[in-house]
């Protein structure tokens, strides 16, 4: 029982996503940071005020940080098939100087 709940917790905090989730992530990143950083300069400039300006970017970052940094289940639809280890070197026959190397 104690060794079920501690993998599932091992497995939220490995953070296991894929590289299709790595592409969504950095365009999300990318996106919500551009925004948050143009409506705080406008805001700023708006009201003439650079505390509104960083507070402004600063909540930016920070929901870009919770969008982004979780491990979240969309982010690993499609996971990499992987061989068994071991499977690939394992008498392939490789010749280095004429001695077969298993």
């Amino acid at each position: 029982m104690a060794d079920e709940v501690l993998q599932h917790v091992q497995e939220l905090f490995e953070g296991q996503i894929d590289f299709e989730g790595q592409k969504q992530t950095e365009l999300i990143s990318t996106v919500l940071l551009a925004v948050s950083g143009l409506l705080a300069f406008i805001l700023g400039f708006a009201l003439q005020n650079i505390y509104v300006t960083l507070w402004t970017g600063l909540g930016g970052a920070a929901l870009t940080f919770l969008v982004v940094v979780p491990p979240y289940p969309f982010y690993n639809k499609s996971p990499e098939r992987w061989l068994p280890s071991g499977s690939g070197i394992a008498g392939s026959g490789i010749e280095i100087d004429g001695k077969k190397i298993n």
